[in-house]
């Protein structure tokens, strides 16, 4: 787990200046490498997970020296992998995946890619083709960001190092700005840059004469293969179990101590019963916030201290006040770098510097548990629709048009107004809107003309509604909404909030649910196996009961949370009274000051819900500030 960078015609010594933005992700070791006869610079951060010796150093190069590869992450089934280019005749110097990953190009070629059940992105300079070919995992797990213009090729883990080797390029995008706006973060290849984008989830890219000169996915999600659901009960229960449990025991592996994330929900809880079988004294890590849950809300820790002494496994537990929370958002935002408006991602980061503390290097998170088998609200809220949607379009908006107009302090009248909102779209237009923080007409109404004007004709949720197109027309709302899941709310919100605040203190988090084999096989599993009625993740919590206490399996579904309502009124009181104010806005040029006062009067007074969709004007002013401002210094 690393950091890696790379630049056509940019000087050794100035990737070694941008490496120093990515450092935190790779503490151990550094390392550079200069292709010959060509101005590529490739340059790595270490964290040492597997081969803690000088042999596991990157960029790692072929026995010639004309094959270089830089790569962040893990290889899971490396050791299958070694012991089959082994017996091919491949002599191995180092224990490490980063080599076997090497040798696989070298035997395969890009046809590499299906073959690995891992999470990463890497780099590989060939100057034998004089080509560099780079690639992201099956699901996104691993950041890629990447600039390809006149200037020419370059990328890296993080944007605030890209931007040191490429200031010029702090030109906002104004549809990414609206996206995240819209839904707190960004789906699509997006970035807060114009210039810059992320490569996708399985998606790979040749470079030839320092300009892409192929680009395609190597990885498909099930859905859009025509895989059948068609395993029975017992298949799909028994199945999850043994799926799930070879993912644990396969992301166990390493030469540095492991712990687990538990908050005390199912898919941490699961992780921890499957990995306590082969590390029966695994540390897991919880967290307090002293300020107490939002309303309507469950507390955590009970659940988590429950299944610590179910299992007999060690628990810490770090104490945050949840006006810390509030006092650490602007750094939030910079470790995060992209204006993601969700200040969970905190727990993530106060967990993985308590667990580094402790000599933990690695932890296994409970993350993709939801995307795979349902799980959040939405799911239930679909399930829901059946008893509404045969209503024609203007009893439906009639629906939206009063649960809106409820008291939104109140959660039961949050979750209503939610439920019916866009309940006058129909087809894969409503699966999307579930996912939609704030509608377009009510943010557009917050812009400045300029910004307004710069959106004509775009849309924030088009992606997805293109994205689900392809699929075929029987397949199920539920099914359309987890390809959502799996392909935008992962791999642009909680992986990468997972990868970065764990990063910034040097852990790896693994994501086994994410596991390839685990993911096939979930799509096998019929709908009504993963949600039956109002009850979600029905086959995973039958696949647990052997192992976790039934008030744990069967819990009220919450998660990471903060009491982000109250700091509206009292914690960010004064940091929005200047990030918002009519000077700042004004400066910007995004926002209307007046809408945005009379926005703030809405929450304060009960109209609007409006705590998140604040957080997020706040969060894009922050961003700005930083990367634009002052370039991520």
């Amino acid at each position: 787990m690393c950091g890696i960078i790379g630049a056509w015609g940019a000087a050794s010594a100035r990737v070694s200046a941008a490496m120093d933005f990515i450092k935190h992700r790779g503490p151990d070791d550094t390392g550079i490498f200069t292709a010959v006869g060509t101005p590529l610079t490739l340059g790595h951060t270490r964290l040492s997970i597997l081969d803690l010796s000088p042999l596991g150093h990157q960029p790692m190069l072929d026995e010639s020296g004309k094959v270089a590869l830089v790569f962040n992450g893990e290889i899971y089934n490396f050791p299958e992998l070694r012991a089959a280019l082994a017996s091919a005749g491949y002599n191995f110097k180092s224990h490490s995946d980063t080599e076997v990953l090497l040798a696989l190009y070298l035997s395969k070629g890009m046809a590499m890619l299906p073959k690995l059940n891992g999470i990463f992105a890497f780099a590989i300079w060939d100057g034998r083709s004089q080509e560099l070919f780079v690639a992201r995992d099956a699901l996104g797990v691993k950041p890629f960001y990447f600039c390809a213009d006149a200037t020419g090729f370059s990328f890296a883990s993080e944007i605030k190092a890209l931007l040191q080797l490429r200031p010029d390029l702090r030109e906002l995008d104004p549809i990414s700005i609206h996206r995240y706006l819209s839904f707190l973060w960004c789906p699509g290849e997006g970035t807060p840059l114009r210039a810059v984008r992320k490569l996708l989830p399985g998606e790979a890219m040749v470079i030839k004469n320092n300009s892409i000169a192929k680009r395609w996915f190597w990885y498909q999600l099930p859905a859009f293969r025509g895989v059948e659901q068609n395993l029975s009960e017992h298949d799909a229960i028994a199945g999850t179990e043994s799926a799930l449990r070879t993912a644990v025991h396969r992301q166990l592996l390493a030469d540095v101590p492991v712990g687990a994330f538990l908050s005390g929900g199912l898919d941490s809880s699961a992780v921890v019963a499957m990995a306590r079988e082969r590390a029966s004294n695994i540390r897991c890590f919880s967290i307090e916030s002293k300020g107490g849950a939002e309303a309507g809300e469950t507390e955590d820790l009970p659940y988590a201290k429950l299944v610590a002494k179910h299992l007999g496994v060690p628990l810490d537990v770090v104490q945050i006040d949840s006006s810390r929370m509030a006092s650490d958002i602007e750094r939030m935002v910079y470790m995060l770098d992209e204006p993601l408006a969700d200040p969970a991602t905190l727990n993530v980061f106060y967990i993985s510097q308590l667990a580094r503390e402790q000599g933990i290097k690695v932890l296994l998170s409970g993350a993709g548990g939801d995307d795979l088998f349902t799980g959040y609200r939405r799911h239930r809220a679909l399930s829901y629709e059946s008893l509404w949607s045969w209503l024609p379009g203007f009893a439906r908006q009639g629906l939206e048009n009063i649960t809106s107009g409820l008291d939104q302090r109140k959660p039961l009248s949050r979750r209503l107004a939610k439920l019916f909102r866009g309940a006058a779209l129909d087809g894969n237009a409503r699966i999307a809107n579930y996912f939609v923080w704030q509608q377009e007409s009510r943010l557009r109404s917050l812009y400045s003309k300029q910004f307004r004007d710069s959106l004509v004709g775009q849309s924030a949720v088009q992606p997805m509604i293109d994205f689900l197109a392809p699929l075929p027309k029987n397949t199920p709302g539920l099914e359309r909404m987890l390809a959502l899941e799996q392909r935008f709310f992962l791999a642009d919100h909680n992986l990468p909030y997972t990868d970065k605040m764990s990063m910034a203190v040097g852990l790896e988090a693994r994501v086994p649910f994410l596991d390839l084999d685990l993911v096939e096989f979930a799509a096998r599993i019929p709908t009504k196996f993963k949600q039956r009625g109002s009850e979600g993740k029905w086959v995973l919590k039958k696949a647990m009961e052997p192992y976790l206490p039934h008030d744990v399996i069967y819990r009220p579904k919450t998660g990471f949370s903060a009491p982000l309502r109250r700091w509206m009124r009292f914690e960010l009181r004064e940091l929005f009274g200047d990030l918002l104010s009519t000077q700042s806005l004004n400066q910007r040029g995004l926002f209307d000051p007046v809408a945005v006062q009379k926005l703030i009067q809405d929450n304060d007074s009960g109209r609007s819900d409006a705590a998140y969709t604040l957080l997020s004007l706040m969060c894009v002013e922050i961003w700005c500030r930083r990367f634009l401002d002052n370039s991520g210094a």
